[in-house]
């Protein structure tokens, strides 16, 4: 076991207070791009590298050095795209499935081509994480829960990259985050997620996102001071969940359905889904309890006579 992953940590670092100058761009700078704020891809990329970069960095300190140097080939993948993304940015043009001039096609390509190296890469660390022996039941499943969903995750990012109905191949855009929408329309505030059709970026975000959220899950039910058993089967049920909702949100995009206007169909799957994680942490919690102690025996030998007091 070696000490937290430097290079990520300073990678982290800096996208935290990239992500602070970009807060203040969307606070100071009115410009959009398709109709979104200039400032907020940006912004929501420094936040999401800042949050991948600590928690591998704290990850790569109990797989020991084999994942140096895919932290540090992560570290600078994420540093080459960012400048991509708020390079294009800042010329005014989308970063993402714009091919309308060559440059734009260079620099999307490339992006690409380094998203695709640094899903291998994580794909290489979730491995070393799946065969390191970890003694705490609770851990040990958030952690592989936790990754494994994440890289599902990343990979999801490649239904956006599709063509949608009406673009040709090759075309000045191939792909969308909106299914059912153009990008250009309305989205929910900070996220931009769009809230007229479909959006693919939030089954991304969510899967990717494990990565934090198990290992928190863990962290809030060891705080609680549920014994370890309790522990690591709430967080199987805790991973199921996740996967469930992972599979309800990309389903529900992919119907090109807004977020927060589910129809009957998708609130039905939703129900089920809670029902079945309520029954399934009820069932966790009975089968948990340590068995209880014997009772002593009712029945009690004869009482020993006083020994007689000694008497001169």
């Amino acid at each position: 076991m070696t000490g937290w992953h430097r290079p990520l940590l300073i990678c982290s670092a800096a996208m935290a207070v990239l992500a602070v100058v970009c807060l203040a761009g969307l606070v100071l700078d009115e410009r959009t791009v398709l109709g979104a704020p200039l400032w907020l891809k940006p912004f929501k990329f420094a936040v999401s590298n800042a949050l991948y970069g600590v928690t591998w960095a704290w990850l790569a300190s109990l797989l020991g050095r084999g994942a140096h140097r895919w932290c540090v080939l992560a570290a600078v993948i994420m540093v080459f795209d960012f400048a991509i993304i708020l390079g294009q940015a800042l010329r005014g043009r989308p970063s993402h499935f714009n091919l309308a001039t060559p440059l734009d096609t260079v620099l999307y390509v490339a992006m690409g081509l380094a998203v695709v190296v640094l899903w291998l890469g994580t794909a290489a660390l979730t491995l070393q994480v799946l065969r390191t022996p970890i003694a705490d039941p609770g851990r040990r499943w958030a952690l592989r829960l936790g990754t494994g969903i994440s890289l599902l995750g990343l990979a999801m990012g490649g239904l956006m990259v599709l063509p949608r109905t009406g673009q040709s191949v090759p075309g000045p855009v191939i792909g969308a985050h909106s299914v059912g929408v153009p990008d250009s329309d309305p989205g929910l505030a900070l996220t931009g997620w769009s809230s007229t059709g479909g959006d693919l970026r939030i089954p991304h975000f969510l899967g990717m996102h494990a990565l934090q959220a198990l290992p928190l899950f863990l962290l809030l039910l060891t705080a609680l001071g549920l014994p370890a058993l309790l522990r690591a089967r709430l967080v199987l049920v805790a991973g199921a969940g996740y996967l469930g909702l992972l599979a309800l949100v990309t389903w529900q995009a992919l119907r090109g359905q807004p977020l927060l206007r589910p129809d009957a169909l998708t609130l039905t799957a939703l129900a089920v889904l809670v029902l079945g994680l309520l029954a399934a942490a009820v069932t966790a919690a009975a089968t948990s309890r340590p068995a209880p102690r014997p009772a002593a025996s009712s029945r009690q030998g004869p009482a020993h006579p006083a020994p007689p007091a000694r008497t001169r």
